[in-house]
């Protein structure tokens, strides 16, 4: 898992292409995993921190157009 710490109010590129803002961060019920709730075009999305901040590199990927190492990088903003 990368090394970022996410916070609430702060964006992310995905690797193909567009920007998402986080909302919030919650616990599921049943596991206590912690979640990130972003929004991706006015819809609400919920991944695990640890999909969120993965480690794999997706570089190779053919729809990687970003040319970025991870699913999401954080914008500075």
């Amino acid at each position: 898992m990368q090394c970022e710490r996410v916070e609430i109010g702060s964006k992310w590129q995905h690797f193909k292409g567009d920007v998402v803002k986080v909302v919030n961060i919650v616990k599921n019920s049943e596991t206590l995993e912690e979640m990130v709730v972003y929004e991706h075009k006015d819809v609400l999305w919920a991944r695990p921190v640890s999909s969120f901040l993965s480690s794999d590199d997706v570089s190779t990927r053919c729809d990687n157009v970003t040319g970025q190492k991870y699913r999401f990088e954080r914008k500075e903003d």
